[in-house]
């Protein structure tokens, strides 16, 4: 059994055994699907899988395979072959990762397991996702992840089939992403004095500074190493709100230039946003223009939640903004600040992203949002004739608690996400119409890392709970009990296999 539950799967009798005289035959693009393949096997089995023109594992691309679609795929093992067959790259990569599945779960460590059988049970099984959005955010911000940690995440997510790893690389907390026209982002707002120990209104702190930035070079390593395993990097810089770092480094991008102000050490929603003057908007272009440089994906996030609008309705500069463009009141200043600097990614080829809002109206339909509070959020965004991604956190929030043990690590409070809960998720849901449920580009986890200061951690709040959402961002109709249940017990080995420190509650 393997995660996420194949739409159709067909058993069939004997094994087939790779050895060290196997060979792999791939032509044209097929080839790099090839040499992934040797890359992911070669460490555990040591097999050179050398390349061959009588290959007895054959990868081919075939483009007229239109039932296949972009990342649908065609796997076949018996006794004297595996083929793997799709219509494009994306769909022998989803190939790939499914034959890793069927060999023994050794194959997936990162170090040589002698004495091992490398063998395939013989199958067929014809394969494709319901939605081509399937992502994964880690935020960097709170708590700054290693980029070999975001490595590791990128192997793990392709192994589940998610194509997208969302990095929410600033906040009032930290600004972990270089920009060269503004070094003082990374020098002065992504370091803090402390953090918060407890839930966002407590008193206590650690008194412990910390800090953390990506280089340039690690970030274009992860970008190349993520699309080699088809997984897309989509960056997030939150504005207009969630920015007290970005104010720390540049205080006169503020709506009190004269303020000196810290890296904020508390958790929660920090009053503090950009203001509406022009200066802001040339450094977001700035930001913006060396984000689009490092990161080629189509689709850039701007955050553009929980913004605060006390400073603008007491800021006279704010207040006349929003007389001159006619706006009502100054709140409505956060639709057209983000259409705004969304027009500058739209003008550049790209799509702007933000998380769903109650004022969505305002929002330019070019947005694609993703709605976090309810899936009825999505619901209006659609109607609205925007791209949605949904993420509803009480599904898809994996820093809330498990469980109501009291053994259970410190998550964010008021909410569980247990794993059915986790794998309850659909998106959308079938009360939609057909027009509604069309915009639908897919689903997305969470992890929000206020409180993850350890890889150990880290893939607590991941595992399990990711590969459910996984199962059911891929194929919808897998059944909890009778379909992921059985599969996840097979499947914790191969976690363990990967040295991922799972959670054992199901």
């Amino acid at each position: 059994m393997i995660l996420p539950t194949p739409v159709d799967l067909i058993r069939a009798a004997g094994r087939f055994t790779f050895t060290e005289r196997t060979t792999v035959r791939a032509d044209g693009d097929a080839a790099q699907v090839a040499d992934l393949l040797r890359t992911l096997l070669g460490p555990a089995t040591g097999l050179p899988l050398a390349p061959g023109t009588a290959g007895t594992v054959v990868l081919t691309l075939d483009p007229a395979a239109r039932e296949l679609g972009d990342e649908g795929y065609r796997l076949t093992v018996d006794p004297f072959q595996v083929s793997l067959h799709a219509a494009r790259p994306a769909g022998l990569r989803h190939a790939v990762q499914t034959l890793r599945l069927l060999l023994p779960p050794e194959a997936l460590s990162p170090r040589p397991v002698p004495g091992v059988v490398w063998s395939l049970p013989s199958v067929r099984i014809t394969d494709r996702p319901r939605h081509p959005w399937r992502g994964f955010m880690v935020d960097t911000a709170r708590h700054f992840q290693p980029v070999e940690r975001l490595l590791a995440t990128v192997d793990r997510i392709a192994l589940h089939k998610l194509n997208v790893l969302h990095l929410h690389l600033t906040d009032d907390q930290g600004w972990r992403l270089p920009v060269d026209a503004y070094p003082r982002l990374t020098e002065i707002g992504s370091r803090r004095a402390r953090s918060m120990v407890g839930h966002a209104g407590s008193t206590r702190y650690d008194d412990q500074p910390h800090q953390g930035t990506y280089t340039k070079a690690e970030l274009r390593h992860l970008v190349a190493y993520a699309a080699e395993r088809g997984v897309t990097v989509v960056p997030e810089i939150d504005m207009p709100g969630h920015t007290r770092a970005a104010l720390a480094a540049y205080p006169h991008l503020g709506n009190h230039p004269e303020r000196q102000l810290d890296v904020w050490t508390d958790w929660g929603v920090c009053e503090t946003v950009l203001g509406v003057h022009e200066e802001v908007f040339a450094f977001c272009r700035a930001v913006l223009d060396e984000t689009m440089e490092l990161f080629p994906s189509r689709y850039v996030h701007l955050g553009g939640d929980e913004c605060p609008t006390v400073e603008w309705e007491n800021s006279p500069a704010a207040r006349s903004r929003a007389a001159e463009l006619g706006l009502a009141e100054p709140a409505h200043l956060r639709g057209w600040f983000l259409g705004r600097v969304g027009r500058h990614l739209l003008d550049a080829g790209r799509i702007p992203m933000c998380w769903a809002e109650a004022d969505g109206s305002t929002l330019p339909v070019e947005f694609t949002v993703m709605p976090w509070r309810d899936a009825e959020h999505g619901r209006e965004a659609a109607r609205r004739g925007h791209q949605v991604v949904m993420a509803p956190h009480r599904s898809t929030y994996l820093d809330y608690p498990q469980s109501t043990s009291p053994d259970e690590p410190l998550g964010q409070a008021g909410y569980v996400v247990d794993l059915p809960g986790a794998h309850g998720h659909l998106a959308p849901t079938d009360h939609w119409d057909e027009a509604e449920r069309a915009r639908v580009l897919g689903s997305q986890a969470q992890l929000w890392t206020e409180f993850v200061t350890t890889g150990e951690h880290f893939d607590y709040l991941t595992y399990p709970r990711l590969c459910a959402i996984a199962d059911h961002a891929w194929n919808p109709v897998s059944d909890y009990t009778r379909d992921f249940l059985p599969a996840l017990a097979v499947h914790r080995p191969r976690l363990a296999a990967l040295g991922v420190h799972h959670a054992e509650r199901s």
